[in-house]
């Protein structure tokens, strides 16, 4: 039974437009940790979810220069998720605008992975060798190879890039030409 080139196109047509009515809205952020915590928010969820191998203020640190604050947790050896390896959440303004999952790739594959995001979520809005990523106006979520999950808050981000962009000053002009020189 051969079906014509026109029904074919159509059933197509119909069977993409129901695929991408049932995606589902990017997420902002993995289990109970999403983009937009405050940093006391995040440390609460982060105690409750032994999946991250978070261990308190111990894993929370000031990034040097400037207003950034991070927590990094080591799930692969802090009992944690056999899934997860290291997580980073980095704040800015009491605000938490990335995160970060690097994803054990002896138990999990990129493939499996962009697989169930495209299932969920539709097609990457941009995809290149490295690294697929789906987005809207506020955030995106990125799959990187070899296996990292990044959650961005678009806005923060860009004014963080802002901010990054301001000149340095003489100190740190000094600073870096004594580094260079080792």
């Amino acid at each position: 039974m051969f079906i014509s080139k026109k029904k074919f196109i159509n059933f197509l047509l119909i069977f993409a437009t129901i695929f991408v009515l049932n995606a589902e809205e990017i997420p902002t952020g993995y289990r109970d940790i999403n983009l937009g915590m405050s940093l006391d928010e995040t440390k609460d969820a982060l105690l409750k979810d032994s999946a991250f191998g978070y261990h308190g203020d111990r894993d929370v640190s000031l990034i040097p220069g400037t207003s950034k604050i991070l927590i990094e947790t080591d799930a692969e050896y802090g009992h944690g998720s056999d899934f997860l390896r290291q997580c980073y959440f980095q704040f800015y303004d009491d605000s938490l605008f990335i995160i970060t999952i690097n994803i054990n790739p002896e138990k999990m594959d990129y493939y499996s992975i962009f697989s169930k995001l495209c299932q969920k979520y539709g097609e990457p809005n941009s995809l290149d060798p490295k690294s697929a990523k789906w987005e809207n106006d506020n955030y995106s979520m990125s799959l990187e190879k070899p296996l990292t999950l990044k959650y961005i808050d678009k806005e923060t981000f860009k004014m963080t890039q802002n901010y990054n962009n301001i000149k340095a000053s003489p100190t740190e002009i000094t600073r870096d030409m004594f580094l260079d020189e080792l």
